[in-house]
């Protein structure tokens, strides 16, 4: 993650992802996503509640990632490698078919 101001960066590696998928309107599929990171890389200090909000049309292209600190946006942005890891998840079958569905009317 890279925090706003700051020219330090730490990669977060994520294990896995517990996701909530939610259809927001006639545009946008809104994907909280709650990460299990690995051991070597943890959220920063000041990070107190990390999630994931991952906006995407209904069918399925991401348009944005923001990371969230306790529901609200932060100060930090994600590194290429940890946009890279998540949209992977996202363009997963599994999860694909998730927004399908929600966004089915």
């Amino acid at each position: 993650m890279i925090k706003y101001g700051l020219d330090r960066i730490t990669e977060l590696k994520f294990r896995s992802f517990m996701p909530h998928v939610e259809r927001r309107d006639e545009q946008w599929i809104d994907i909280v996503l709650q990460p299990e990171l690995a051991e070597a890389t943890p959220v920063p200090d000041d990070v107190i509640d990390f999630t994931i909000l991952v906006i995407c049309t209904h069918d399925g292209t991401i348009v944005q990632m923001v990371p969230q600190d306790e529901d609200c946006d932060c100060e930090y942005g994600f590194t290429v490698g940890e946009k890279e890891q998540i949209a992977a998840y996202v363009a997963s079958d599994v999860m694909q078919r998730e927004i399908a569905k929600v966004a089915a009317p």
